[in-house]
């Protein structure tokens, strides 16, 4: 019987593993075309405003060996987490209550759209001016800039919501919690992954913004350090390792989640 159930589930098996493949396989190219695009471009330029990849690679090393970048991402990460979590939570909170009430929506609506239009540099003056340039200010800074696009974009999954399945749980008495966990939640994934992608974008940036203008250390200073310098390396070294972190985080967190909670759409 075991081996019956093996037998039907190969043909199955065999299509996704080869996809799966391919598409490790693209992503594979496609980095190595980059790089050797890149390193061909530096070398026709031969500009000290372009360094190859083995210029980058180079200065790499050299902060890893020291263990400079270490505490430097370090400390840029944990800002980027703080931020990240109280933009998701206020932000998701605001959304829903905006897309499942009316009233409050047409109140609030244009207070969303005039927080969606402020540059985020000056809500970081702002913070900075009002709070003074601490960890406190330059945290609030980026989960002010987030929290607006965090909110309409929950909001319209709010909206978005079937009744009839809402309607289905509360005629058969099926408590509140576990109806919000279990039909509300579910429904409004899509939703939280879109924010949660497009927010840790955004908080990226704006983390090496207040860094630079206002915090004596992290990624974004060190940036405006060797911008001064004028050492390109340094900052495309610092930019790349920016890059794997964000991959890492893609591939590690946001699509095994992804999978794993989406999995009653099958």
């Amino acid at each position: 019987m075991a081996e019956a159930d093996a037998i039907a589930a190969a043909p199955v098996e065999r299509p996704l593993l080869a996809r799966a493949r391919r598409g490790a396989g693209a992503r594979v190219a496609s980095v190595v075309v980059f790089v050797l695009a890149w390193g061909l471009v530096a070398a026709l330029a031969h500009s000290r405003v372009l360094p190859g990849p083995l210029a980058v690679a180079a200065r790499l090393a050299e902060f890893a060996r020291n263990g400079q970048i270490f505490v430097d991402t370090g400390i840029t990460l944990a800002r980027v987490a703080v931020s990240f979590v109280i933009a998701m939570l206020v932000g998701s909170a605001i959304g829903i209550v905006l897309g499942r009430r009316r009233g409050l929506d047409h109140f609030f609506d244009s207070w969303l759209v005039i927080a969606l239009n402020v540059p985020a540099l000056v809500t970081i003056i702002l913070c900075y001016v009002w709070f003074g340039l601490s960890e406190v200010a330059a945290i609030l800074a980026v989960a002010i800039n987030k929290i607006p696009l965090v909110a309409v974009q929950l909001r319209e999954g709010a909206r978005a919501i079937d009744p009839d399945l809402m309607a289905m749980a509360e005629a058969f008495a099926v408590p509140r919690g576990r109806r919000f966990r279990r039909v509300f939640l579910p429904q409004l994934f899509p939703y939280l992954m879109a924010a949660a992608r497009s927010g840790l974008a955004l908080i990226w940036k704006i983390v090496l913004v207040v860094e630079l203008l206002g915090r004596p250390d992290g990624v974004g200073f060190r940036l405006g350090e060797y911008f001064q310098y004028f050492d390109i390396a340094a900052v495309l070294a610092y930019t790349l390792v920016f890059v794997v972190l964000v991959l890492g985080i893609e591939m590690a967190i946001f699509r095994p989640l992804e999978r794993r909670l989406s999995g009653w759409r099958q």
